[in-house]
């Protein structure tokens, strides 16, 4: 399925409750079902529920989801629980995993940090009756029953470049900075951004890619350390939720507006102040809490063992959303532009 190279939000999303990042590690809980049903509709069954772990709790990003998936709690009458650790640590996600299936959830959906570590786990939840699957990070290599996708990867990583291209004049060296090494979605975007450029844009090289885990203050540290060695360079990618306004950050800090561009994934409030003065020039992202609406309609309809195929309730809340059964991917749709001019459609 082919998402548009460059597609531009043209959606208001209504969302609240992110979060600033915080520097502790203890493992937090939240939980949400519809008030006044804890029964399944077809009426006397256990109520399903559905947790979701994040590659890290506390952030914008996956706070968000985390308000999707209550709105489809409240929607479709199933507990939503959302825990992890509020650092990007794959053993503390392994242990969460596994204290949720001690729970005996009915779905158990995760964002692995290290896909291939997390896939034994959730064959051990597998092995416990849980219906398992995965939502914005794939483990494709595990026994997962669907992934919740939140666009294509050729639409991610092609949207980056199309935007900083839009600003480099289709010329120039730049560099990246992503999160974890071992992130599959990140990867994967990476590996598009490459083979475009080199494809379309042969004017243009990237000398360098680096890794800042989910550690915001690194990434700015990691892109004056990049915009040092490669006094030529005319563009930063960040990667991730932490790392798009971390190279945006540093940019504006070396006082390199307008010489320097850059274009990341980023939370569009998050990016709000760097869009306005120049530092970015545009987020490319998806709508982040319908993202959580379907990773938790996704969960009750393999606990219920219904199909995966889009009906129209759903399509009256997520409209673009699709399914491949080939490679058991549930899409979002297209990724989105996000500019000064749109920013404030996007309240998160």
């Amino acid at each position: 399925m082919t998402a548009p190279k460059k597609a531009v939000a043209v959606l208001a999303v209504g969302l609240a409750g992110a979060l600033a990042l915080s520097g502790c590690s203890k493992k937090s809980d939240s939980s949400s079902a519809a008030s006044g049903n804890s029964t399944a509709a077809s009426g006397g069954s256990k109520q399903v529920s559905v947790a979701f772990v994040p590659k890290l709790q506390g952030i914008p990003y996956f706070e968000a989801m985390n308000s999707g998936g209550q709105a489809a709690a409240a929607d479709l009458g199933l507990k939503w629980i959302y825990k992890g650790s509020t650092t990007a640590d794959p053993a503390a996600q392994a242990d969460i995993v596994k204290s949720l299936i001690q729970q005996k959830v009915s779905a158990l959906f995760v964002a692995p940090n290290d896909p291939d570590s997390m896939a034994p786990v959730l064959a051990d939840a597998k092995s416990a009756g849980i219906h398992i699957a995965t939502a914005d990070t794939d483990a494709p290599n595990s026994a997962r029953e669907v992934f919740v996708n939140q666009a294509t990867a050729d639409g991610i990583g092609q949207g980056i470049i199309d935007a900083l291209m839009d600003k480099m004049g289709g010329k120039g060296s730049f560099a990246i900075v992503s999160c974890g090494q071992t992130a599959a979605n990140l990867n994967a975007w990476i590996a598009v951004e490459k083979k475009y450029t080199a494809d379309k844009f042969p004017g243009a090289k990237i000398v360098s890619t680096v890794y800042a885990g989910e550690d915001e203050a690194k990434a700015v540290s990691m892109a004056k350390d990049l915009m040092n060695a490669h006094p030529e360079l005319t563009g930063l990618v960040g990667e991730c939720t932490s790392s798009a306004p971390g190279v945006a950050k540093a940019v504006r800090e070396a006082g390199k507006t307008g010489k320097v561009f850059t274009v990341g994934l980023g939370t569009p409030q998050a990016m709000k102040p760097y869009l306005a003065d120049g530092s970015s020039s545009a987020a490319i992202l998806w709508d982040v809490k319908k993202l959580g609406y379907l990773t938790a309609w996704a969960g009750k309809q393999i606990a219920d063992g219904g199909s995966l195929e889009p009906d129209a309730a759903l399509k009256a809340k997520v409209p673009d959303a699709s399914y491949d059964a080939g490679s058991k991917t549930l899409l979002l749709g297209p990724a989105l532009r996000i500019t000064k001019d749109n920013v404030d459609q996007f309240p998160y």
